[in-house]
């Protein structure tokens, strides 16, 4: 069989229900690479260019824009924020699988413009649970976990737009069953059956 294409996934969920761990286990696995972000904000002290995000000029995100080389983008606080299609594409086309952590309303966006994206959902056990997971970072006010706290449940309405949902109660059952989700959609088999079974003809002819 000559190699694959790899696989867009796009890992969403709440602020607190551990999707970004999640990924990072994800790309412990040979064969999954992460999906850098680019944006115009400056560089914080430590991040690396091409690393953690690429650093561009308002200018030349806007270009890109222009050139409609983003799966998704969006302006946060001032700054914006994108995820470049042609880097994405590139990586596929070597094999790669590609992970994206991403909120949910840039999930969608991707999956319209890559319909062959697999977006899963990351779930809290209970919002309870969500509530004790925020408070426990002891990082945000009593205000701002309400405000969390709402947002999450207006993302999770939106669970239907997604393939598949992962309960993330316990870290190494999570992973574990999107590793198998992975798996499954790599041994899909494509829509475009034709060049697959011509494989298979032109090896029995060479007997």
């Amino acid at each position: 069989m000559s190699r694959k294409k790899g696989r867009l996934f796009v890992i969403s969920g709440p602020s607190g229900t551990g999707k970004g761990t999640v990924c990072r286990e994800l790309l412990k696995e040979i064969g999954n690479e992460f999906s850098v972000s680019m944006t115009t904000r400056e560089p914080r002290e430590g991040e690396v260019h091409g690393k953690d995000y690429f650093f561009v000029t308002r200018e030349t995100f806007l270009e890109n824009i222009e050139a409609g080389n983003f799966l998704e983008h969006a302006t946060v606080f001032d700054n914006l924020y994108g995820t470049p299609k042609d880097m994405v594409v590139n990586r596929l086309e070597r094999g790669r699988n590609v992970i994206l952590d991403i909120d949910v309303q840039g999930g969608l966006q991707v999956k319209k413009a890559m319909p062959e994206a697999v977006l899963i959902f990351i779930l809290p056990p209970s919002l309870a649970e969500l509530r004790r997971r925020l408070e426990g970072r002891g990082t945000e006010t009593a205000e701002k976990i309400e405000k969390r706290l709402g947002q999450a449940l207006n993302e999770i309405r939106l669970i239907g737009e997604y393939d598949y949902y992962v309960v993330n109660d316990d870290l190494d059952e999570a992973v574990a069953l999107v590793k198998c989700i992975m798996a499954a959609e790599g041994a899909k088999v494509p829509e475009a059956v034709r060049p697959v079974i011509r494989e298979y003809e032109n090896e029995s002819k060479q007997k």
